[in-house]
C-alpha cells in the first residue's frame, strides 16, 4: 500500500530508490584523526553518528563534506577521501546503512580559501600556515574570506586541473566505499562556490569574469565526476542559491541558469542552500527560509530539488512536498537533536518507515 504521506513516498533517481523523502544533510563532525596514516579516516564516532540516523528511519544519508585532498579540508580534523585507508573505514559505514534500508551518499568537497581553520568548539579560528596543524589555503583569487583568514594562493591553471582530477579520484573511491550517491559541494563559500561568485572570484582568465567563465570550474568538476561515476547512480550538486549580497555576488537568477547546465552535464538533483561566501552578511533566517529558493529552481529548471534550512516539524516538511516546492527534504540540525525524526514523523503523518527489529517495541 502506498504511504498516506508524501514524506514517506519512495523516490527514484536513475536506478536508486530512496525509501522516503526524509534525508540527512551533510554536516561536518570535525572528528577525524589529524596526523599520521589515519589522518582523515572515519572512526567509531562517525560510525555511531550515521548508524543512529539510519536506525531512526532516515531514507538517505549524505556523509559530511569529505575532502578530496589534504589542503581541501576545512579543518585538520575533517574526513578525507584521498587514499584507500579512508575508503576502508567508510565502507564499514555504508554497509551498515544499506543493512537498515538507508541509501548511503557522500559529499565530496574542497574548502578553498576557507581551509585551515580550527574546530568550531575550539573557536573556529584560522590556523596559521606555519602552525602545527595549519597549511596555506588556495582559492580562485588572492582574496581572503575575512580579515582574520590567510590570503589564499591564487590557483594556477595547472592546479585547477589537478583539483578537477582529485574530485574524479574521490568519486572513484566513493564508489569503492559503497556509496550510491555522490554530492559535489558547490555551496557555503567553499572552493567551487568561490569560483561561481564575483565576490570571491576576481580572475581575468577563462575562469573569471562572465557567468560562463565563473561556472567553468563547477562544470569541469561535474564532468570529471560524472565520467567515473556509474551511469546508473545519481549525482547531486549542492549550491548556495544566493550570497545574500545586494550586488557583486552570486544570485538566484544565476542559480537557475546553472541548474539547467548541471542537468545537461549529468547532475540529477540540486541541493539548495544559501550563503557562506561573504563574511558579515546578515541572513534573514526563520522556519523554511531557504525553501523559496528551492521552489524557484524546482519551477524554473529541469532538475529535481531538495530543500533544506530550519525545517523542523513533520507537518512543515509534508507541506513543502505537497505544495510542489521540492522533491525531498534535507534535515540538518534537527537530525542532530533527534536521530529518530523519521519514525516520529511517520507516526504523526501516517507514513510507513523502516524500524529495526530490535526497536519494534518502540512502535
Amino acid at each position: 500500500m502506498p504511504a498516506a504521506s508524501a514524506l514517506f513516498e519512495p523516490y527514484t533517481l536513475r536506478s536508486v530508490t530512496v525509501p522516503n523523502r526524509v534525508w540527512m544533510a551533510p554536516m561536518c563532525q570535525y572528528s577525524a584523526e589529524v596526523f599520521g596514516p589515519n589522518a582523515g579516516v572515519a572512526h567509531d564516532w562517525h560510525f555511531a553518528h550515521y548508524a543512529a540516523r539510519a536506525a531512526g528511519g532516515t531514507g538517505l544519508i549524505l556523509v559530511e563534506a569529505t575532502a578530496v585532498s589534504p589542503e581541501g579540508r576545512i579543518s585538520p580534523a575533517d574526513l578525507g577521501i584521498w587514499n584507500d585507508t579512508q575508503v576502508e573505514a567508510l565502507r564499514r559505514i555504508t554497509t551498515f546503512l544499506e543493512g537498515q534500508g538507508t541509501v548511503p551518499g557522500i559529499q565530496i568537497a574542497h574548502a578553498g580559501r576557507k581551509a585551515s581553520t580550527d574546530r568550531p568548539w575550539l573557536g573556529g579560528a584560522p590556523l596559521a600556515p606555519d602552525s602545527e596543524e595549519g597549511w596555506q589555503p588556495v582559492g580562485p583569487s588572492a582574496v581572503a574570506w575575512d580579515e582574520r583568514h590567510t590570503v589564499p594562493t591564487e590557483l594556477t591553471i595547472d592546479h585547477i586541473r589537478e583539483i578537477v582530477g582529485q574530485f574524479a579520484d574521490a568519486a572513484r573511491r566513493a564508489l569503492d566505499a559503497g556509496f550510491k550517491v555522490v554530492e559535489i559541494h558547490g555551496a557555503h563559500g567553499y572552493l567551487i562556490g568561490q569560483f561561481l561568485s564575483p565576490h570571491s572570484n576576481k580572475r581575468t582568465d577563462e575562469y573569471g569574469g562572465s557567468f560562463e567563465n565563473r561556472t567553468r570550474f563547477a562544470l569541469e568538476v561535474t564532468d570529471a565526476v560524472r565520467a567515473v561515476w556509474p551511469e546508473e547512480l545519481p549525482l547531486f550538486f549542492r549550491i548556495s542559491a544566493t550570497d545574500w549580497l545586494e550586488e557583486g555576488g552570486w544570485s538566484a537568477d544565476e542559480t537557475v541558469r546553472l541548474a539547467a547546465l548541471l542537468k545537461e552535464h549529468g547532475v540529477d538533483l540540486l541541493d539548495v542552500s544559501t550563503g557562506g561566501n561573504a563574511s558579515g552578511v546578515r541572513i534573514p533566517t526563520g522556519p523554511g527560509y531557504q525553501v523559496p529558493f528551492a521552489e524557484r529552481v524546482h519551477n524554473e529548471s529541469p532538475l529535481a530539488v531538495a530543500a533544506v534550512g530550519l525545517i523542523t516539524e513533520p507537518a512543515q516538511a509534508e507541506k513543502i512536498l505537497a505544495n510542489g516546492e521540492a522533491d525531498a527534504i534535507l534535515l540538518g540540525r534537527e537530525l542532530l537533536r533527534n536521530p529518530s525524526w523519521a519514525r516520529q514523523a511517520a507516526r504523526e503523518l501516517g507514513g510507513d518507515v523502516h524500524v529495526p527489529d530490535q526497536y519494534h517495541r518502540s512502535v
